[in-house]
């Protein structure tokens, strides 16, 4: 009993945390916690067709680092960004996937999590796990944003076993010893690199859409690793955080 009061509470936390940052999940996604060897995993699920491909939206690094450039206590994003693009998808299987120890805290949490560990090895297994327990081996299309889209090459290219029909990336971060090097920030040494993936990467069929005003990751970063070798479409007017309601639809025809 005090188990199941301990979920109920954890559970009316989050939805709590979502209306306090002004974003409710239509009635369509049902919220479920995917239990990994290491991390409990977040996440708001629609599958109406089992078989047919899973689109699952991978959030950013969230709420990282506070407006000083310290680690914060909870990542957990403030953005609203991810989980609109998602809940707004009407195909058929929609999944927001959340990062580890955002919205909940599982015991291994630490700020190494979303900081020098952002990319750990438990990490990106954590975030492969979530993902075969939702597709298995069916098909899926991954969305990754920010941060979220490291992750997203990572769990395809350093991972085997996920049936990735297409990456699609948004102000995506892939090469982030070039993203601290460019900004003088400490490398994320405690993480993996997709860099060191890139050939296995390239293999995958993508797309990668680049803000015209993003200083944090900027446009040239994302030419500079997939070169000519991937689609890149630039969106006028887009910094990293705002101006993207212009690819909604597209990537909601994405399939």
């Amino acid at each position: 009993m005090k188990h199941t009061g301990k979920r109920i509470l954890q559970i009316i936390s989050v939805l709590t945390l979502m209306g306090c940052v002004g974003i409710t999940p239509p009635r369509s996604f049902v919220y479920k916690e995917i239990k990994t060897k290491n991390f409990d995993i977040v996440s708001w699920q629609k599958i109406t067709n089992p078989n047919a491909v899973y689109k699952i939206y991978i959030e950013g690094d969230g709420y990282a680092f506070n407006a000083y450039g310290r680690p914060t206590q909870d990542p957990t994003p403030r953005s609203t960004f991810v989980r609109q693009l998602a809940f707004s998808d009407n195909q058929a299987n929609v999944i927001y996937l959340a990062r580890p120890c955002q919205y909940i805290n599982t015991k291994i949490c630490s700020q190494r999590h979303w900081t020098t560990a952002r990319f750990a090895p438990e990490v990106i297994n954590a975030e492969y796990e979530a993902i075969r327990q939702i597709a298995g081996t069916h098909p899926v299309i991954l969305i990754g944003f920010s941060g979220g889209a490291q992750i997203a090459g990572l769990v395809s290219s350093a991972k085997q076993g996920l049936n990735v029909k297409k990456i699609i990336t948004i102000a995506g971060n892939l090469d982030h010893l070039d993203w601290t090097t460019y900004h003088n920030l400490p490398p994320l040494s405690e993480s993996l690199n997709l860099a060191d993936y890139r050939d296995n990467f390239m293999q995958i069929s993508q797309k990668h859409y680049v803000g015209e005003d993003d200083k944090v990751i900027l446009p040239q970063m994302v030419q500079k690793f997939v070169r000519h070798q991937a689609e890149i479409k630039t969106i006028k007017g887009a910094t990293h955080n705002t101006g993207w309601d212009k690819i909604y639809s597209t990537v909601h025809n994405e399939q």
